[in-house]
């Protein structure tokens, strides 16, 4: 296992630093917002009329005009961009407008939009057929791909997304374990499935009340809340309920970026073993995007069950739960706990999968994403504080986050208090300038390889404009 590298700007919180407003920065802000219109802007030219226009008329055959909550921009306000090309690093709108993107289709482009070799492998697999409904060597050239990187991972089932992974991964526990109880974490998201819609943060959450309306109460009352980054919470309700697993995001990316200690995950292997729980990581935001062998291996911690997803299908649908040989062992037809899927395994994501996790190989490539993240973060944070902004945030590999508050932020509660008027203010003054941001304070961004030195500094550039007029 590799050595633990922490960011070099912050040694105690795995990237989270935090900015403190200071009265000397209230009176440099204010000379240079007083000076700011002599400088040349960086305003872009947009204009979103066909983008207004497609989605005044999505929101007439889709609910709320989309096929996923947050591409609605609600959060922020104001009409989404409409996509119709992406290249690189880049995304380009129906409007012809060009932006830099942060977004990476929420992860999975981290070699690059539309990248030459993934497209080819495509063409030729097309050629071939796009579903066979029946067994293909692809699936077992990605698996042992899956299988040689991921540490807890001795067999793998494929699916179609990180939700049919984790609703595979919850029945699979209960079943080896013979127990119903799972402990989950404030803020950790893993799909839309029943059992995982518990609110997160509230007092009501450890009762396990589900979080959406059509969840019936019985659906989640096996699941139970406890705080990110507190060994006591989980450690209280292992003592009080028989627990089939713990399950968490080893890095939060569903409440924005939050980076755990690895002090806090190795205690969590501690005590699922002292307690005959299984430690499940869902790495489907995290797995060969912050290091080729996931978060587990970043920390050197490993799980008995890990959901994938994301990067592991190159772009296309797909999701994977994988473990320990006596645990899968238990899933159909080798065992038998049910499940399946029709386009499971499909041979397009399988082929995407194969040629960019080939891609990610070379480790250069997590250089590259550790260096132009943290460019781009401490860019960032570097803008806000001289224009004198409560700030924080950090980044590990390709993946980052920040926050408009004093930090540091290490739990979901710590995160609910980020100024998010200001972030959604912030947001649409840097899409107006080109740069394309998740569209949520709750979101964590990613960088690709594809990202440049001179993406970063344009980037920061526009930031420092926005800053300097929040």
């Amino acid at each position: 296992m590799p050595t633990v590298q922490l960011p070099r700007w912050s040694m105690d919180n795995f990237g989270v630093v935090s900015l403190s407003l200071a009265a000397v920065a209230r009176s440099v802000v204010g000379r240079r917002r007083a000076t700011h219109r002599h400088r040349k802007t960086t305003l872009c030219a947009i204009t979103t009329t066909r983008s207004d226009q497609i989605f005044s008329e999505a929101k007439d055959l889709m609910p709320g005009g989309v096929s996923s909550p947050v591409r609605a921009f609600k959060s922020v306000g104001g009409n989404p961009i409409v996509v119709e090309s992406v290249k690189g690093a880049h995304l380009f709108d129906v409007d012809g407008n060009e932006y830099i993107d942060y977004v990476c289709s929420w992860g999975p482009a981290i070699i690059g939009h539309a990248d030459e070799n993934v497209q080819k492998a495509l063409r030729a697999q097309i050629a071939k057929g796009t579903s066979f409904g029946a067994p293909s060597p692809l699936e077992n050239v990605l698996a042992k791909m899956v299988i040689d990187a991921v540490p807890s991972v001795e067999m793998v089932r494929f699916t179609n997304s990180g939700t049919e992974a984790c609703m595979g991964m919850i029945r699979l526990v209960r079943a080896y374990t013979k127990r119903d109880a799972v402990i989950k974490f404030e803020g950790c998201y893993h799909g839309h499935a029943d059992a995982f819609l518990v609110q997160a943060g509230s007092g009501v959450a450890t009762l396990g009340l589900p979080d959406s309306p059509g969840v019936p109460a019985g659906a989640t009352m096996g699941t139970l809340c406890a705080q990110y980054g507190n060994l006591e919470s989980v450690e209280q309700l292992l003592k009080e309920h028989e627990v089939a697993a713990v399950i968490l995001e080893p890095v939060v990316g569903n409440s924005g970026f939050i980076a755990p200690t690895k002090e806090f995950l190795q205690g969590l292997r501690d005590l699922t073993t002292k307690y005959g729980a299984l430690l499940v990581f869902d790495e489907v935001m995290t797995g060969f995007r912050i290091s080729y062998g996931g978060a587990q291996e970043y920390f050197g911690v490993t799980p008995d069950i890990t959901t994938m997803g994301k990067v592991i299908g190159g772009g296309l649908p797909v999701g994977a739960y994988g473990g320990k040989r006596e645990i899968m062992e238990m899933v159909a037809p080798a065992g038998p706990m049910y499940q399946a899927g029709t386009l499971s395994g499909n041979p397009l994501a399988m082929v995407a999968g194969i040629e960019t996790l080939s891609k990610l190989k070379d480790p250069e490539i997590y250089r590259h994403l550790d260096r132009v993240t943290g460019k781009l973060i401490n860019g960032l944070l570097d803008a806000a504080r001289e224009a004198g902004h409560a700030i924080c945030g950090g980044h590990i590999s390709g993946m980052f986050g920040l926050f408009f508050c004093e930090g540091p932020v290490t739990c979901f509660a710590d995160a609910v208090k980020s100024d998010t008027d200001k972030f959604a203010r912030w947001h649409r003054m840097m899409l107006e300038r080109g740069i394309y941001l998740a569209p949520s304070q709750f979101e964590a961004g990613f960088t690709s390889l594809r990202h440049t030195d001179e993406d970063i500094e344009k980037t920061i550039a526009a930031a420092k404009e926005v800053f300097a007029l929040l």
